[in-house]
C-alpha cells in the first residue's frame, strides 16, 4: 500500500441539480491522520460533497478517491464510517441491538467492555443498551450513533453535524473522544456550523460557498489572511458576509 497516498482526494468535482451546480470544480486533499472540517452556510455545498465522497449520487465530471481507491468502488468505503446530520437509527432496535448491527456491518466483534467505555466517553448512560431507541431523545440519540462510529475503528471517519443535539458537557466529551481518535491515526472528516469547535479540533478547514472552494488551510490562517480574531469574523469576510 502506498502510504503516501491521502485519506481523501476531490479532483475537479463538479456536481449539478438541473442548472445549478451545488459543487463546482472542486479540487480538494485531505492527508491521513489528520482532522478536517468543512464549513459554509446551508446550501454552501457540504452534503452534496459527501454524498459525492459516499457515492450516494452520480457527478457530472470528475472524481473522488478514498486512499486512492475511486469512490465509485464498493471497496473505497470499506475503510471509512459515516454519520450523516439526520441521523435516525431503526426504531424497534434497542441501543445494543443497534451497536451490535454495527458490529457485523463493520466487521467488528462486539465487545462489552469497548462499548461501555466508549459510551462514558461520550457521557451515555448504558442504560440506553436496554431501552429501544425509539424512547431515547435527540441527543441520546445521537450520541448513539458516534459511538458506533467510534466503535467501528475504521481509519476515516465521516461526519455530518456530529455535534447536533448535543449540550455542552457530551460536547466537550465528543471533542475528546476526536482528539484520541486522530491520536490513534484515524482521519476525520467533519461538517460543522459551530466555527469555535471547528477552531478548536481541525487541523485544516475548507471553505465552501455556493459551490466553489473559497479556502483551503488551518483555521489561523484564515484568521491572518482575513485579518479576524474569531474564525466566525474570518469566515464571513471570506464569502463576502461583512
Amino acid at each position: 500500500m502506498n502510504t503516501a497516498l491521502p485519506a481523501l482526494r476531490f479532483d475537479k468535482l463538479t456536481k449539478r441539480y438541473g442548472q445549478t451546480e451545488a459543487v463546482s470544480s472542486l479540487t480538494l486533499t485531505v492527508d491521513k491522520g489528520m482532522t478536517f472540517g468543512l464549513v459554509g452556510a446551508n446550501g454552501a455545498g457540504k452534503t452534496t460533497l459527501i454524498k459525492c465522497l459516499l457515492d450516494f449520487c452520480e457527478v457530472d465530471s470528475g472524481n473522488v478517491a478514498v486512499f486512492g481507491v475511486p469512490a465509485t468502488k464498493t471497496e473505497a468505503r470499506q475503510r471509512l464510517a459515516f454519520l450523516p446530520e439526520r441521523f435516525t437509527p431503526p426504531h424497534y432496535l434497542t441501543g445494543q441491538d443497534f451497536l451490535r448491527f454495527m458490529a457485523r456491518m463493520y466487521c467488528r466483534k462486539f465487545d462489552p467492555e469497548t462499548c461501555a467505555n466508549t459510551l462514558a466517553d461520550l457521557d451515555l448512560d448504558s442504560d440506553v443498551l436496554a431501552k429501544p431507541v425509539r424512547t431515547l431523545s435527540k441527543g441520546m440519540t445521537q450520541k448513539l450513533g458516534l459511538a458506533g462510529c467510534l466503535l467501528s475503528a475504521r481509519d476515516l471517519l465521516v461526519l455530518d453535524e456530529p455535534g447536533s443535539g448535543l449540550d455542552p458537557k457530551a460536547r466537550a466529551l465528543f471533542k475528546a473522544a476526536l482528539g484520541r481518535a486522530q491520536s490513534a491515526g484515524r482521519t476525520i472528516f467533519l461538517t460543522s456550523h459551530t466555527l469555535a469547535d471547528v477552531d478548536e479540533i481541525c487541523d485544516r478547514i475548507a471553505v465552501l460557498h455556493r459551490g466553489g472552494l473559497r479556502f483551503s488551510g488551518s483555521p489561523s490562517d484564515l484568521k491572518d489572511q482575513q485579518g479576524a480574531s474569531t474564525l466566525e469574523q474570518a469566515f464571513l469576510k471570506s464569502i463576502g458576509e461583512t
